[in-house]
């Protein structure tokens, strides 16, 4: 992944907070810890806004470059941005995007305060996970706005959640194609030994465990559907619906699905079991796991309510980002 990191936080942690973490309201104020210079604000607002309707910090952003290149962004610092303005820079010719999506994106970030470049990112393949359109955050821009379009964003300064300061910014972001929110690959014949997997309309699956599903010393997994896209590296940031279930009873005790969003997390921060039944898998696959205790929560020491239970999982892998290790 190319990343040029400043401080404490990548530009993909910047993007994350100040674009999906943060809401606004229907008039376009965000919702945010925003503490710009009044000064330069008002300077910036007076020297943009000529032949302007709007006077906002955006109008004040130059950006140059090919969509899907890193952008250079040039603007007058320090730039005063008292809230989230922003501008379709190219319009492209896909499906327009709605609430809900997923999106592939690459982003070249800038600092407001300094005119310096922050850092870019996913302008290599697999290198960022999809991005979310929510509405009510500052990605809601996006709506309507065709895929393979180019959009500029000034952020104002704002606190993050752990209470760290992230600085205002200027954002340059493409977004390439959705993701689906299901895994797409093609029927395997489901072997012996495993949970009967059935899938709802609504893509959501259901398990039944019988008598016959089979535990062994180490993780079972079982393909489901065989996807095309990329294999999942030891390590990756994987973007993915599971479900799980425990193998005593067949009760659910985690879904993504039931939550209604699909999840991120790295391949090493999940149990062992898990973390098999990700790693040397395609992108678009769906696959089921049947993970011993071992493998799972543990027994002795563990204070998991999962401690001592044999696992089930099924999981559609719909995104994978290599990391440095990876």
């Amino acid at each position: 992944m190319r990343l040029r990191p400043i401080a404490a936080l990548s530009a993909s942690a910047i993007v994350a907070l100040a674009l999906a973490g943060c809401g606004s309201t229907s008039d376009g104020d965000a919702d945010a810890t925003a503490t710009p210079s009044a000064t330069d604000a008002a300077a910036n607002v007076e020297m943009c806004d000529a032949g302007e309707e709007s006077g906002q910090a955006i109008d004040c952003v130059d950006v140059s470059g090919d969509f899907g290149s890193e952008a250079t962004v040039s603007f007058e610092a320090p730039l005063g941005i008292p809230d989230i303005s922003s501008s379709v820079i190219s319009e492209g010719d896909g499906d327009k995007i709605a609430a809900g999506d997923y999106v592939t994106y690459a982003a070249t970030m800038y600092d407001a305060e300094t005119g310096d470049e922050l850092g870019s990112e996913g302008y290599e393949e697999f290198s960022t996970l999809p991005l979310g359109i929510i509405e009510g955050s500052y990605l809601d821009a996006f709506i309507d706005v065709p895929l393979g379009s180019r959009m500029a964003f000034t952020i104002p300064e704002q606190t993050s959640t752990s209470g760290q300061t992230v600085s205002a910014a200027v954002a340059v972001i493409d977004v390439f194609e959705t993701t689906p929110t299901a895994a797409w690959g093609e029927d395997v014949e489901p072997e012996d030994g495993f949970p009967t997997v059935k899938i709802g309309d609504d893509g959501t699956p259901t398990v039944t465990v019988s008598d016959d599903v089979k535990v062994g010393d180490t993780t079972s997994i079982e393909v489901l559907k065989q996807g095309d896209g990329e294999t999942v590296a030891e390590g990756d940031q994987v973007f993915v619906q599971y479900l799980g279930v425990k193998v005593s009873d067949g009760e659910e005790f985690d879904s993504s699905w039931s939550r209604g969003t699909p999840t991120s997390f790295p391949t090493t921060g999940v149990i062992e079991g898990f973390s098999k039944a990700l790693v040397g898998q395609k992108v678009g696959s769906q696959v089921v796991a049947v993970i011993p205790k071992a493998e799972a929560y543990g027994t002795e020491g563990s204070t998991s309510e999962l401690a001592d239970e044999d696992l089930i999982f099924v999981v559609d892998i719909l995104g994978t980002a290599h990391t440095a290790t990876s």
